[in-house]
């Protein structure tokens, strides 16, 4: 595993954040299309796993490799440019401003909502048979995740909000944490290893996902989840995202960039008097 020091792998956090909001309308829907769609096949995956097996921690073990394979095919996750993108704004990167962000943030968001919900509907039709029978214990577990993380919030007005709020700041604290240790690595194996434990760990401690919701919430209604589009907007989709972009920003990206980017000078520190001098003086 070749390993780059932080400051050279910070400097890739800033290229990168770049690199994205230069990129074309085209290619950025299409990347932000495939990533939502790879990570919805994940969760599909990981619950199934977890369903079958009776062992939700061998979910979240096998859940990592949907974005594992969507990093390495350079596939743009929402929570992933919640982190990059910023930093070339505040290293003032030429042509890098507040509008090219939104640009930037508004068209993958709409690329992952696409790739996610065909894959929602693509998994619907197939296990009920073209809508013909109930979807079995699968569509009845996501349809329950789908009412308890809407309605089982709203149950607690705006205690339940920040609840959901704090949960998406931890997952992206933990998704970003993936996406940048990928950058410590130059080795598909390194990368790989790396990004496998944070994502882990944000499965499987029930942290809030914007994309992972994006499937799982849509797909919920569509197997007779009993809310509203609404109610998913309200009491998930938006804290979600929300906790998703400060927990990127606040504990992965800004800590980095000011540490290792813009790097305070070092303290001065008075040496110790010559213990031989000090001798000689006393005579």
């Amino acid at each position: 595993m070749s390993y780059l020091m932080p400051s050279e792998f910070v400097s890739k956090m800033v290229d990168a954040g770049e690199e994205k909001i230069y990129m074309s309308t085209k290619d950025t829907l299409i990347r932000a299309f495939m990533a939502g769609a790879i990570l919805a096949l994940a969760a599909v995956f990981a619950i199934t796993v977890a369903i079958k097996s009776g062992s939700p921690i061998l979910g979240a073990c096998l859940f990592p490799v949907g974005f594992i394979m969507l990093y390495l095919m350079k596939f743009d996750l929402l929570t992933g440019v919640f982190t990059l993108v910023p930093l070339a704004l505040i290293d003032k990167r030429p042509g890098c401003d507040m509008k090219q962000l939104l640009r930037n943030w508004g068209l993958v968001f709409i690329g992952n909502f696409a790739g996610a919900l065909t894959v929602a509907f693509l998994i619907s039709f197939i296990l009920t048979y073209g809508y013909h029978t109930d979807g079995g214990v699968i569509a009845e577990k996501v349809s329950s995740i789908g009412e308890s993380r809407t309605l089982g919030y709203a149950e607690y007005g705006v205690a339940g909000w920040f609840t959901i709020f704090i949960r998406g700041m931890l997952c992206n604290w933990m998704v970003s944490m993936g996406v940048v240790g990928a950058m410590i690595s130059t080795s598909a194996t390194g990368k790989i290893a790396a990004m496998w434990m944070p994502i882990m760990l944000f499965f499987f401690m029930g942290f809030e996902h914007s994309i992972v919701n994006m499937f799982l919430f849509p797909f919920s209604m569509i197997m007779g989840g009993d809310f509203t589009f609404t109610q998913y907007i309200i009491w998930n989709e938006i804290p979600t995202a929300l906790g998703n972009l400060a927990g990127g920003l606040c504990f992965v990206a800004l800590p980095l960039y000011y540490t290792h980017v813009k790097q305070s000078a070092k303290r001065k520190v008075a040496q110790p008097a010559d213990m031989s001098t000090e001798v000689k003086a006393s005579f």
